[in-house]
């Protein structure tokens, strides 16, 4: 929990001083975002190119 909320900091810190509640909450979300995504990729939980355009053709009929 300490390493989430030092990554949190850094991350805040890191913004201008003028930016918004609304663009530091993007931020964050956004480091979430790819760093569950990283995860996703290095445990192998990944959907495969041909899988996803198959699902994307189902979708247009």
């Amino acid at each position: 929990m300490a390493m989430v909320k030092q990554k949190m900091k850094e991350i805040i810190e890191a913004q201008p001083d003028d930016a918004s509640y609304e663009e530091i909450i993007r931020e964050l979300a956004f480091e979430r975002m790819v760093e569950k995504g990283l995860d996703d990729a290095r445990n192998e939980r990944v959907v495969s190119d041909e899988t996803i355009r198959h699902r994307i053709k189902s979708w247009q009929k």
